[in-house]
């Protein structure tokens, strides 16, 4: 099987009788039996023609997914704590997922919602309604995308309230269109020369040490009655209640570090939306769909949302996301207020259909909090390690999404925050996980601080939590050996 090769040219060059008009420095691709040769010429390739407005991880060349498990062209496998960044959640390449989407392709593949409702479309919001944490969540929009779902949730709300102005949170991330950008504060390079972004929104600190200059060990209470203060503060001198439409949160903060919030915050915000007539709106783009322990996040505090908005898992790597609200809430929208070209495409669908199957059917939950419990208990064993210690500010999580802080000279605030520390490596989240990569173990970073972020699948073994614990612990052990950077 021949496979593609690189070839460079500096201007028009015939090609198996063909001429090439391409300007100087442009490449054409040709093929070779070389593969390691084509995989190296591909990365170059992909270097000069895929946008550089796209980080990566890794330069490399993902070429398949088993389970836990991921391989690299030239056959580099390793094993995935990222999940595609919480999207399989059942592992690469689940059996029962991948027979429903294979089976969908030889039915229908494109029934576009707008011309007609299709069997998956329904057969999901079926599966879906047993799960969904409040019973009044029941009128469901499935998109393609979490910002496109964020923004179907923030439109919902100012057209059903009347309203403009979203109050979210500090370190929140919803996604990087227009208007999901506007409510997400976790970095500024998401929004950075964009403006103006959509104006009307307004931000108070979540309850997480770090938005409040505290220390770790701060009481929960403490961190909740701060956040709640500032928010009745903002309500006060900034956003009037009056004008506001929406408060937007996520119940488990994903992108901005890795923070569950307390049930006594998210009661708080559902009171002040009662109070005000505000809706509330809860994303479980990261946190849904069995990744803490249960079906959704939201349950843990027994809030009630106004509207939810889902996506990653839902459909184990087919692109899906939803907005799911109280019907009394989505019959105020007119016909033709939502849609989209690719919105609840049949084959993703299917494929999610077959993702609620298998929660239930393969006990999903029970294997989360026994591989939470485990994979907690190696991270705190590790910290307990007196060279270790000193650079590791927080082991936290909630079922199988936990976070390590690592200490830094240089996180934001650094001059008043009262956990830097002046002599700690520098960029040590970011060397961990290339440690990691190197000793086969795939994982991210995430926050404007020094946080790693554990997302493996939710049906993962024990032996595999073992393994990823282990290879974590030998690559944070050697690059706190190699000092300061």
């Amino acid at each position: 099987m021949t496979v593609p090769k690189v070839a460079t040219t500096n201007g028009p060059k015939p090609d198996d009788g063909a001429s090439a008009k391409l300007g100087p420095g442009r490449r054409i691709l040709k093929k070779s039996q070389d593969a390691s040769t084509s995989t190296i010429d591909l990365i170059s390739f992909g270097k000069i023609h895929v946008t550089r407005g796209i980080n990566r991880l890794t330069e490399g060349i993902m070429s398949s997914g088993k389970g836990s498990f991921v391989e690299y062209e030239g056959g580099k496998r390793l094993l995935d704590f990222t999940s595609g960044i919480g999207v399989t959640s059942l592992g690469h390449c689940h059996p029962k997922v991948t027979e429903a989407a294979v089976k969908q392709c030889q039915t229908i593949v494109h029934a576009q919602c707008s011309i007609a409702l299709h069997r998956p479309y329904l057969e999901l919001v079926e599966r879906l309604l047993p799960l969904m944490p409040h019973p009044s969540l029941d009128s469901f929009f499935f998109w393609t995308s979490g910002s496109e779902a964020i923004e179907a949730a923030i439109k919902m709300a100012r057209i059903t309230t009347g309203r403009q102005q979203i109050i979210c949170m500090q370190g929140g991330y919803h996604g990087r269109t227009y208007g999901a950008m506007a409510v997400t504060r976790s970095k500024t390079i998401y929004s950075e020369g964009t403006y103006p972004i959509m104006p009307g929104v307004f931000c108070v600190p979540y309850p997480y040490w770090h938005q409040h200059g505290l220390p770790p060990s701060t009481p929960s209470s403490t961190l909740v009655a701060q956040s709640l203060y500032q928010l009745d503060l903002l309500l006060a001198q900034q956003a009037s209640p009056k004008d506001t439409a929406a408060i937007i949160v996520e119940p488990f903060l994903g992108e901005g570090g890795y923070v569950q919030a307390a049930p006594e915050f998210l009661q708080g915000l559902r009171d002040v939306c009662d109070k005000h007539g505000m809706v509330l709106i809860v994303d479980e783009v990261q946190s849904g769909f069995a990744r803490t322990g249960k079906f959704f996040n939201i349950e843990y505090s027994g809030v009630r949302p106004d509207i939810m908005v889902i996506a990653k898992g839902l459909a184990n790597g087919y692109p899906l996301s939803g907005v799911v609200s109280r019907k009394d809430l989505t019959d105020k929208l007119q016909p033709g207020t939502l849609g989209g070209t690719y919105a609840g495409n049949a084959i993703a669908c299917a494929a999610a259909t077959a993702v609620a199957d298998a929660l239930i059917e393969e006990d999903i939950l029970s294997n989360v909090q026994a591989r939470s419990a485990e994979l907690l208990g190696a991270l705190n064993e590790l910290r307990s390690d007196p060279t270790v210690a000193p650079y590791i500010l927080d082991v936290r999580g909630t079922g199988l999404m936990v976070a390590v802080e690592f200490t830094s000279p240089c996180s934001p605030g650094a001059q008043y925050d009262p956990v830097s520390k002046k002599d700690s490596p520098k960029t040590l989240a970011w060397r961990v996980s290339q440690a990691c990569f190197e000793k086969g173990l795939l994982i991210l970073t995430t926050s404007a601080y020094e946080v790693i972020r554990f997302i493996p699948p939710l049906n993962i073994t024990q032996m595999e939590i073992k393994a990823g614990a282990a290879i974590f612990a030998q690559a944070v052990r050697q690059v706190i050996g190699e000092g300061l950077a």
